[in-house]
């Protein structure tokens, strides 16, 4: 644990314990305290509060500092967690494993193991090394990014437990079929040369034992990482939210996103492919559209394109996979998405 945030790796358990429970206080009464300081700091601003840019405003300011405590919070806690998820664990987990019970797994895993679209390829070809089914991988490869402890806690912060455990299921259902199809295509063949060729290594789940201050040490240094890498995407995602919530007359946002509109969810998804955010980026916007009047289906459909289809991992899966290989996952994937818009928009 070479790099670390507060040297805590010595620490003692007894001390450690405290400390933990004064940070979760603070962290607590400093998330209370985000509403009402908005609003106190955009009255002191020359605006009116009621008029479109003041209403923008207290979204950013309410929304900026709310999303980076959630998002810190729940990356220290699971940095904590991911400790125990080496790759090596990871692919031992998995490697060996029938198809069926192994995409649950696969995809379950993807929801605790710290790999975003970034980490495709060294993963990937670490478990086509390790022997994990090709569709296992995938069952992975799409439960890592679209259902991550980002995007659900998050969504848990803004909207309530029910839309949490909304996506979480929908998440896991569209990895865990996509997975199996493509396991039951077999399309083994369309891996790159180089990739198929690769010669098989034994995948070891031995970990080394880290203290509690490690594993704090964890947390802190995934908390450096992860915001320090994303924030800027949550300062776009914001701004873009603001300027809906505030200016965007939600008539127009409930007709071009509406359940009425059928072609509204093959429409969300074809913008949100080309798209390069991730879940810290993309729920602001969701936020904003949910509250302008978006359906909720053709919402998730948006968020879910976004972050397991996006064009930047697809041109990085390109290194490993062959076109049609690659046209396979897309088709199946987006089938997949398309299908919880529409059944969301026609039972809620």
């Amino acid at each position: 644990m070479s790099a670390i945030a507060l040297n805590l790796g010595r620490w003692p358990a007894r001390r450690l314990v405290p400390f933990l429970l004064l940070a979760a206080i603070a962290w607590f009464a400093l998330y209370q305290a985000l509403l009402p300081a908005s609003e106190a700091l955009v009255a002191l601003l020359p605006v009116d509060r009621e008029s479109h840019l003041g209403g923008a405003l207290q979204f950013f300011f309410y929304d900026t500092p709310k999303v980076l405590l959630l998002l810190a919070g729940i990356v220290f806690v699971m940095g904590m967690v991911n400790s125990y998820f080496t790759p090596e664990r990871t692919r031992a987990l998995l490697a060996g494993r029938t198809e069926g019970a192994a995409n649950v797994m696969a995809a379950s895993l993807g929801i605790v193991t710290p790999f975003c679209s970034c980490s495709a390829v060294p993963l990937f070809i670490g478990f086509v090394q390790a022997g994990v089914p090709l569709g296992v991988t995938f069952s992975f490869l799409i439960a890592a990014p679209m259902v991550n402890e980002v995007a659900l806690t998050l969504l848990f912060g803004l909207f309530g437990w029910q839309v949490a455990l909304l996506y979480l299921g929908l998440g896991l259902s569209v990895a865990i079929v996509a997975g199996w199809v493509i396991g039951r295509l077999k399309m083994e063949p369309h891996l790159e040369d180089w990739v198929r060729n690769m010669p098989h290594v034994t995948a070891s789940a031995d970990v080394a034992a880290l203290t509690l201050g490690e594993r704090i040490d964890a947390g802190f240094a995934a908390v450096r990482e992860i915001v320090g890498r994303v924030w800027p995407y949550i300062l776009a995602g914001i701004a873009i939210g603001a300027g809906i919530h505030g200016y965007v007359p939600a008539e127009v946002m409930a007709s071009f996103m509406g359940k009425d509109a059928w072609w509204a969810v093959p429409l969300a998804v074809l913008i949100g492919v080309p798209m390069y955010t991730n879940a810290a980026g993309v729920i602001p916007v969701v936020q904003a559209l949910l509250v302008k009047g978006a359906a909720l289906g053709t919402v998730l459909a948006f968020m879910m394109s976004v972050i397991a289809l996006s064009a930047p991992e697809l041109i990085i899966l390109r290194k490993v996979l062959k076109p049609r290989l690659i046209a396979t996952f897309v088709g199946v994937v987006a089938t997949g998405i398309l299908l919880v818009g529409f059944v969301f928009n026609a039972v809620l």
